[in-house]
């Protein structure tokens, strides 16, 4: 029987992934109980299936599911998962950016009767005054815009328990916000504060373009405030210009002044052109997530796997289209 499975998605970590390893393999091997390193190969392009098959070929805990191309960061996650056999699951990116170490401490907590412990970054070491703040916006302005509790400043590294692992993998979403799903399906949930430090070698996996695609389905996957956001601006947009007109008239008819007719007309017609292109852009982004649901599309693709048994194979299989 696994006791703990530890999920890495990776994409593009040569520079790194040895000595991923090597820290983690450490780490849980203070545990004094049977444990399993799943490595998932997001499609890197670089030597990271080289050196995984190497590492998997001096030791039998570690596991391989290599992707047939780039299918991103939360799918990976997502496929880990639906591989992992222990009773309580670690999810960890192979940065060495968030501390292997806090493993410990995580299942502590989780032997305590929590059943999702997940880290909670009171400080980010070597990132751009511009990659804090938009991060606290974005985590701030979700949790505003949605009901559910999900928590500040936090990111995928936890420990989750079997019992909710088998909740995520009846979720059929495409356009996967883990960190969030997770918080969606409850049960008894609490953090770990840490300081997460600056990566070592090799550039981030999330630059400013994917950032905002993970950010946009955090807040179109939890929330249809965005919506509600444009109707009230279209009120007051519509109530402002009801207001501009009766002023426009009033003038017209009562005064010897007259109104600058090109400057007026074209600033309204800006603004209300403007604000109707962004209302439809944000309706297309619910439109295109629904689009990718009827699609029916599986979750991912695995070109091959390493390390695991013919019933895990199997069991992992008939999960990978999430229902």
């Amino acid at each position: 029987m696994i006791n703990y499975s530890v999920v890495v998605p990776v994409f593009n970590e040569d520079k790194l992934i040895v000595a991923s390893y090597q820290r983690l393999k450490a780490v849980m091997e203070r545990t004094c109980a049977n444990f399993e390193l799943i490595f998932v190969n997001d499609g890197s392009t670089d030597r990271t299936a080289e050196l995984l098959e190497m590492i998997a070929s001096g030791d039998p805990s570690v596991r391989i599911v290599d992707f047939s191309r780039n299918f991103g960061h939360q799918i990976a996650i997502s496929a880990g998962i639906d591989y992992a056999s222990g009773q309580a699951v670690i999810v960890i990116d192979a940065d060495l950016q968030d501390p292997p170490e806090l493993i410990l401490k995580m299942i502590e907590k989780w032997q305590q009767g929590f059943e999702v412990v997940y880290g909670r970054r009171i400080a980010r070491k070597g990132e751009t005054l511009f990659k804090k703040w938009t991060a606290a916006a974005f985590y701030r302005t979700l949790r505003a815009s949605t009901d559910i509790d999900i928590p500040l400043d936090t990111g995928d590294f936890r420990l989750i328990d079997a019992r909710v692992c088998r909740e995520l993998k009846r979720i059929p979403e495409k356009n996967r916000f883990v960190r969030g799903l997770v918080s969606w399906v409850g049960f008894n949930q609490t953090a770990i504060d840490y300081v997460r430090d600056e990566r070592l070698a090799g550039e981030t996996k999330y630059p400013l373009k994917k950032m905002l695609k993970l950010s946009i389905d955090g807040l179109t996957s939890f929330s249809y405030k965005p919506l509600k956001l444009a109707t009230y601006g279209g009120m007051l947009l519509s109530g402002a210009g009801f207001i501009y007109m009766l002023i426009a008239l009033f003038l017209k008819l009562f005064t010897t002044s007259t109104v600058p007719g090109w400057t007026s007309l074209i600033v309204i017609q800006l603004l209300f052109g403007g604000f109707m292109l962004f209302v439809l852009g944000m309706i297309g982004e619910y439109i295109g997530r629904i689009y990718d649901e009827t699609k029916d599309r599986p979750l991912y693709i695995v070109r091959e796997t390493r390390g695991f048994n013919a019933v895990d194979h199997l069991r992992s299989v008939t999960s990978v289209k999430h229902g």
